[in-house]
C-alpha cells in the first residue's frame, strides 16, 4: 500500500508510467498520486486510487499513451539559441551559392553600418571553406559574422576583418588559428578562440533582449516535454555586465522563467564568481527557491569535427583522398597543463567542471584533468562534453572517476559519414560509444547542443536507440549497431542522468518524494510534441 503525506493527493495519474526506479529497467507502475510539487506515492491503480480525496483530480492516460518523468537537456545553450532564431538562418543551404543569396537578401535589408549575424553553414556540406571575398561580392563595406554549424568556425567579411584589425601581420590568438591563403593573408575564417576578435565587436542584445527570447524558447522546450535545460554558458565576470545569466536571474525572480536551468562559467568569469563567492548550485536572482542556478565551471580542451579543430592522437584521415596537412591533429583550445589547474582551482572553492572534449586526445586529457581528488569531492558531479571519440583505453575511466558523459546523440545525424572521412577505421571502433560507455560504468547524459542543432530532444533519442537517421540516403547503414541503447537506458540518460549530474535526489524519476515532473506521450515515442507536461505538479503546457 503506498503511503504520503496527510491528506489526499491533489492529482492521481493511472495508466502506463515509467517511473524509472531502481538502477535499471522502466520501473512501470500503473499509477502514481500528487500532492504540491512532488509525487507522494506510485504503485498499482486501486492504490494510488485510495488516496483520492473529494478534490482530487483524476487524468487518465489513454490505452496508446505513457507518462515518464520530464526530460532535462544538459547541453542547451538557451539563451544563444533563442538569440540565434532572430539571425539569418544558413542550416538548409544546400551550398555556397545558395548562402551567399541569402547573405545579399540580409544586406539589401539591413540598415547602413549594421552587422549581419547568422549560423548554420558546414564546410563539409558546402565542399569547402567560404571567403571574405565572397561576402564582398554580395554584401560589399557590411561587416558580416557567421557561424559554421558547430560554432567552432566563423565566416567573416572584409569589413569585419578591418574593424577587428585582422591582416596579414596579425598572429594567431592562444588556442585559436586565422585561416590564411598562400601569401599569408586572412581568408575571412576563423577557428576556436581566434572567433572572439570578431565576436568581441558585434553588438550585444540586451539584457531585456535576452529576456523575451529565453521566454519565447523556453516555452517551446517545454512543449517538447524539457523541463530543466544545463546551459553551458556564460555567466559574466560581474553582475554589473549585462548577460544571459541575469536575464535568468531576473526571470527567475519574477516567476518567468519556463524552465529549471543550471548555467555555466567560462573560464574568463571565473575569478568573477570566486570573488562573488558563487559555487555550483547557487541561485541566480534573490529568490532562494529560485529556478535558476549556478551549474558548472565549463573549458574547451579542443574544437569540432566539423571544423577538423578536435584534438586527436593520431592526425585526421586526409580529405577527398589529397595529402592531410602536416600535424593534422585539431587544435588545443586549454592545453592539458591549463585543465587539470582550472578544475582544481574551481573544485577547491566549490565549482564543479565541465570539459569539452571532442577528439580522443582532448577526451584523455579531461579525464586526466579529473584524477586529482579535489575535483571529485562536489555534489555536481565533473563531466566531458560531447566525447565524441574515445579511445578504448579511456572508455572505463569514466566510471571509475564518475566522470559524466554529457553526450548529445542528434550529432549523429549530420556528422556519420564525415566522422568515417575524418577518422577512418577510428569512427565505427571508437566513435559515440555509448553503449560502451554505459556498459563500463559511465553515467550518461543528454542533451541537444541548440543552436548547434535544434531544441527538440525526440530525435536524439530515436538515434541512441538505432544508430540511424530517417534523413540518411538509402542504403547508409547504421553507424557501429553495437554502440545502440536500450530503450530504458535511453530514458534513463534524457531524464535522470542529468539529474544525477547535478546531485539532485528529487529529479529524474516518478517516485515518492521526487519532483512532479511528468510528460505525457504516445507510446511508440514517435510524436514530438507531449499531450501533456506538468513542472511542480502543475500543468506547464497542453496540447
Amino acid at each position: 500500500m503506498p503511503t504520503g503525506p496527510a491528506g489526499p493527493a491533489d492529482l492521481v495519474v493511472v495508466g502506463r508510467i515509467l517511473t524509472l526506479a531502481g538502477s535499471h529497467g522502466l520501473g512501470e507502475v500503473g499509477g502514481i498520486a500528487i500532492r504540491g510539487r512532488r509525487v507522494i506515492a506510485a504503485g498499482a491503480p486501486s492504490d494510488i486510487e485510495a488516496l483520492s480525496g473529494p478534490r482530487t483530480r483524476r487524468l487518465v492516460l489513454d490505452p496508446g499513451e505513457l507518462a515518464l518523468p520530464g526530460l532535462t537537456d544538459s547541453h542547451l545553450h538557451l539563451a544563444d539559441a533563442a538569440i540565434a532564431l532572430g539571425e539569418l538562418q544558413l542550416a538548409d543551404a544546400p551550398d555556397l551559392a545558395d548562402g551567399l543569396d541569402r547573405v545579399r537578401l540580409a544586406d539589401a535589408a539591413a540598415q547602413p553600418g549594421a552587422w549581419i549575424t547568422g549560423n548554420g553553414w558546414a564546410v563539409d556540406r558546402w565542399g569547402g571553406w567560404p571567403m571574405a571575398a565572397d561576402l564582398a561580392r554580395v554584401a560589399p563595406g557590411r561587416p558580416v559574422a557567421l557561424w559554421a554549424h558547430d560554432h567552432h568556425a566563423l565566416w567573416v567579411s572584409e569589413a569585419a576583418l578591418a574593424i577587428a584589425g585582422i591582416d596579414r601581420g596579425r598572429a594567431d590568438p592562444p588556442g585559436g588559428a586565422i585561416r590564411r591563403d598562400a601569401a599569408g593573408m586572412p581568408t575571412g575564417i576563423l577557428q576556436e578562440s581566434a572567433t572572439a576578435l570578431v565576436t568581441g565587436r558585434v553588438p550585444a542584445p540586451s539584457v531585456e533582449d535576452y529576456e523575451e527570447a529565453i521566454r519565447w524558447l523556453g516555452r517551446d522546450l517545454v512543449g517538447y516535454g524539457v523541463v530543466a535545460v544545463h546551459d553551458p554558458g556564460t555567466l559574466r565576470p560581474s553582475p554589473a555586465i549585462g548577460g544571459p545569466d541575469v536575464a535568468y536571474g531576473n526571470l527567475a525572480d519574477r516567476h518567468e522563467l519556463p524552465v529549471r536551468i543550471h548555467v555555466s562559467i567560462r573560464s574568463e568569469g571565473l575569478d568573477g564568481a570566486l570573488g562573488r563567492g558563487l559555487r555550483s548550485g547557487a541561485v541566480l536572482g534573490g529568490d532562494p527557491q529560485s529556478r535558476a542556478r549556478i551549474g558548472w565551471l565549463k573549458l574547451f580542451a579542443d574544437g569540432s569535427l566539423g571544423s577538423r579543430t578536435a584534438a586527436m592522437l593520431e592526425p585526421f584521415e586526409p580529405p577527398g583522398g589529397s595529402p592531410s596537412d602536416p600535424g593534422d591533429t585539431g587544435i588545443w583550445v586549454t592545453n592539458p597543463e591549463q585543465l587539470a589547474e582550472l578544475a582544481a582551482q574551481a573544485a577547491r572553492s566549490g565549482i564543479a567542471t565541465q570539459i569539452h572534449a571532442i577528439g580522443d586526445a582532448a577526451v584523455r586529457s579531461a579525464l586526466d584533468a579529473f584524477e586529482p581528488p579535489v575535483t571529485r569531492s562536489l555534489a555536481y558531479r565533473a563531466r566531458i562534453e560531447h566525447a565524441q571519440l574515445v579511445d578504448p583505453a579511456d572508455i572505463a575511466r569514466f566510471g571509475a572517476l564518475g566522470v559524466i558523459a554529457s553526450i548529445q546523440p542528434v550529432h549523429l545525424r549530420a556528422d556519420a559519414e564525415q566522422a568515417r572521412r575524418a577518422w577512418g577505421a577510428r569512427a565505427e571502433r571508437s566513435a559515440y560509444a555509448w553503449g560502451s560507455l554505459l556498459r563500463s560504468g559511465a553515467t550518461l547524459a543528454f542533451g541537444t547542443d541548440a543552436p548547434v542543432e535544434p531544441i527538440d530532444p525526440w530525435p536524439g533519442i530515436a538515434l541512441a536507440m538505432s544508430r540511424r537517421s530517417p534523413e540518411w540516403p538509402a542504403g547508409i547503414r547504421a553507424f557501429g549497431p553495437d554502440e545502440a541503447l536500450s530503450l530504458d537506458a535511453t530514458l534513463r540518460a534524457a531524464c535522470l542522468g542529468p539529474a544525477q549530474a547535478e546531485g539532485s535526489v528529487d529529479r529524474g524519476r516518478l517516485t515518492a518524494g521526487q519532483l512532479a515532473d511528468v510528460i505525457v506521450i504516445g507510446a511508440d515515442l514517435s510524436a514530438s510534441r507531449p499531450r501533456l507536461v506538468l513542472l511542480d505538479g502543475k500543468v506547464a503546457y497542453e496540447a
